[in-house]
């Protein structure tokens, strides 16, 4: 049994394969431009933007009624990103994430002949913590490559099928760790490279975490404030088992 099934409810587990497959049938519509140990350059990144664009969803419109309301009194800048992300926050959600384009996926759909531009003006419109995400990929040199070759609206096509929902709702933040690390493991053996190199395994992950509060009293009570720092963090998995470990010693 492999990191990413073990400990897992049968019925998660295939929620999670039914998902792994549908992303992998994806990949295949990349075969030409894209030889199979290349489609992570593609999948890896649109998955993050997938997700994303369904975890933002919902402060969207709030995000932009706040952003022309203040550009109109002439907040730029860092100013302006620190208003956003307070707008994101209220909303009930965890993280200060917001897009500032007039785009979501959907929305790219509606103009297939620049769909390539107006991809790239989407990520541009994200937060800056997320846009450094699709920079660090080198997103923007495959988005022209994928429009070159007429497989760009058919990528956002798939992704916004109901058989993929992303978001938070549908696909917990674990969740999303393991249905994402599963695809590292099979993107990593058709480059004929080794899926440990690129992530922990969860129950090493869970040892570390249980080794890491085993003289933690103090930070199960209410009120207590503390931070967790991952210096290598890839999908999250420590600080998602982390959360899980302390929302357990409170039910």
């Amino acid at each position: 049994m492999n990191q990413y099934s073990a400990n897992q409810p049968s019925a998660q587990q295939g929620k999670h394969q039914d998902l792994v497959g549908f992303i992998w049938n994806i990949a295949d519509k990349l075969r030409g431009p894209y030889r199979p140990p290349q489609y992570r350059r593609v999948m890896l990144p649109q998955i993050i933007l997938r997700r994303l664009d369904c975890v933002q969803e919902p402060t969207k419109a709030a995000v932009l009624a706040k952003k022309g309301q203040l550009e109109a009194k002439g907040m730029e800048g860092v100013a302006l990103e620190k208003a956003l992300s307070k707008v994101a926050v209220g909303a009930k959600r965890t993280q200060a994430l917001f897009n500032t384009s007039p785009f979501t996926f959907q929305k790219l759909l509606g103009d297939p002949p620049n769909i390539a531009s107006n991809l790239v003006a989407y990520i541009n419109g994200f937060s800056p913590r997320a846009r450094d995400i699709f920079e660090k990929f080198e997103f923007e040199s495959e988005i022209q490559k994928l429009d070159e070759s007429n497989r760009l609206f058919l990528v956002i096509q798939e992704f916004c099928s109901p058989q993929i929902d992303l978001s938070p709702e549908h696909v917990s933040a674990m969740d999303m760790g393991y249905v994402f690390e599963e695809l590292v493991r099979k993107f990593n053996e058709q480059a004929n490279e080794e899926a440990g190199d690129h992530f922990t395994p969860r129950e090493v992950i869970r040892l570390m975490v249980s080794l890491m509060f085993s003289d933690e009293d103090e930070v199960f009570k209410a009120g207590i404030y503390k931070s967790i720092y991952d210096p290598t963090v890839g999908t999250g998995g420590m600080l998602s088992e982390s959360e899980k470990h302390i929302k357990d010693q409170n039910p």
